[in-house]
């Protein structure tokens, strides 16, 4: 932490008309026990009053806000054989994060303790949990009003409003944020003066002020305009998309081309997309659908979802990024983090993504279709062109993709064709159809003489039970998907 960045924290925090619920100024309180209960007591007043920490500083006089120095010094006390820290993070549940500081400040010696603020339950001491109210710490549940505005403030822990980058000055914040993309791609006009650029991304929630006049860049700001990922720390760096060429068709195959994302996935989103199409293989001759001399795989396809990769995957992973493989006759897209429901549900329901906020701007900045309505165009793409049905597929930590290059229907697997019916009877149910042999055999490209093909297809999704006869009296009036 940058030691100029904890004065001028202080000094903010100083300059506070009174204490606030938020924050206590003291002398040299050691007493452990009470430190331990106003510890909770100023984590929960934080969330209550919408703050992310709270702060409790040692050697500012409670009146005046003076700075008289202290004598207390965490580091070295200890509560019996215990380091005090250490005895803290076993008493105070769920245990937050505590950042004991020492400030040198001008006018004298300080200690900081930055309290982050709750986010599944309320902080505790010793099992019980406390709140600030004036100078006092009751106990939370002696004030069910306050309890209940405390449960429903707390949220879960949302990665894009992070910290990347913490104290940086707003100079420094124009060259790590790609911001004159941010304007092109809102269809906005880029404002004549720094401020007003830094106030248009600030309300974005891009950045966010901090003290001192700097400002803290975002988890949701970095990861779609950073000029460079390899400017922040490695954590959010490894994040950038990865993009792997194999000239066959698995993975001992020959590595033809690599890229690895160093900038933003908004600012970077249409060159990958760009770089992806220029290498893929061409079909010339295949399916009654398909033209000569197209992509071997759709491309409007391919943009849905390697957006969906990199919306829906789970930032908190640490490591991994979204990664794309491209094979002589499929490409892989894979995302870390298990999806939030049933693969086979995805194209009928409406998409959960753990990542709102970035999903929400990459739909306005048009990188992505409208919420619930981009998988399903996949498919129905696929159909048009006929090829074999994308395979999703849901590992313990990550989520794949997989769409396949033209075969005919004779040289799809009993798998793929299967997978192809059920979701063939999917698109048709949310069009307002019903699948029926016939329209399996348009979706196959299947002539009428062959139509049993299509039926014994049929047959099979019903006996694995993916489909169902719509009509139980009319057996031939057509299917339906198996939850319909």
């Amino acid at each position: 932490m940058d030691p100029q960045r904890d004065i001028d924290l202080i000094d903010e925090l100083r300059s506070q008309a009174t204490e606030t619920a938020w924050l206590e100024f003291k002398e040299n309180l050691g007493d452990e026990n009470r430190i331990g209960k106003l510890i909770s007591a100023l984590s929960n007043a934080a969330r209550l009053e919408g703050k992310e920490n709270a702060f409790l500083v040692w050697g500012v006089e409670d009146g005046t806000h003076d700075v008289v120095g202290t004598k207390f010094n965490p580091f070295t006390k200890t509560v019996g054989a215990q380091p005090f820290e250490l005895w803290l993070r076993q008493r105070l549940s769920p245990a937050p994060v505590l950042k004991f500081r020492s400030v040198d400040h001008p006018e004298g010696k300080l200690v900081l303790l930055e309290i982050p603020a709750p986010t599944m339950a309320p902080t505790a001491f010793e099992s019980v949990s406390y709140v600030r109210v004036g100078s006092t710490t009751p106990k939370l549940t002696d004030d069910p009003a306050r309890y209940q505005a405390l449960i429903e403030k707390m949220r879960p822990y949302t990665w894009e409003h992070g910290i990347a980058a913490t104290y940086v000055p707003a100079s420094d914040v124009l060259k790590l944020i790609d911001f004159a993309s941010y304007f092109r791609l809102t269809g906005q006009s880029v404002p004549t003066n720094d401020e007003a650029i830094l106030s248009k991304l600030q309300s974005d929630k891009l950045i966010q002020a901090d003290v001192g006049g700097r400002w803290n860049i975002l988890n949701l700001g970095a990861i779609l305009f950073a000029s460079d990922l390899d400017e922040f720390e490695t954590s959010l760096a490894r994040k950038g998309v990865r993009f792997v060429r194999y000239a066959g068709s698995d993975r001992t195959a020959t590595v033809s081309h690599r890229r690895d994302g160093k900038r933003g996935y908004a600012v970077g989103f249409e060159n990958l997309l760009e770089f992806i199409n220029g290498l893929l293989p061409q079909n010339e001759h295949i399916g009654q659908a398909l033209r000569v001399a197209q992509p071997l795989f759709p491309t409007l396809s391919i943009r849905e979802l390697v957006a969906n990769a990199l919306i829906h995957q789970d930032m908190t992973i640490s490591g991994a990024g979204p990664q794309i493989e491209l094979f002589e006759d499929r490409i892989e897209i894979t995302n870390p983090g298990r999806p939030l429901m049933e693969t086979e549900r995805m194209i009928d329901q409406p998409p959960r993504s753990r990542n709102e906020a970035m999903a929400s701007l990459m739909r306005r900045m048009g990188m992505c279709e409208e919420q619930g309505s981009g998988l399903d165009k996949v498919f129905k793409e696929v159909e048009v062109c006929q090829l074999p049905a994308p395979l999703l597929k849901a590992g313990d930590s990550s989520m794949q993709v997989v769409l396949y290059g033209p075969r005919r229907f004779a040289e799809m697997s009993a798998e793929e064709r299967v997978r192809a019916c059920y979701f063939h009877a999917v698109l048709q149910f949310m069009g307002g159809e019903r699948m029926r042999n016939n329209t399996l055999c348009a979706r196959f490209g299947i002539d009428a003489k062959n139509a049993a093909q299509a039926s014994g297809v049929i047959r099979k999704a019903l006996e694995l039970e993916l489909i169902k006869v719509a009509d139980a009296e009319h057996p031939r009036a057509g299917y339906y998907p198996w939850w319909a």
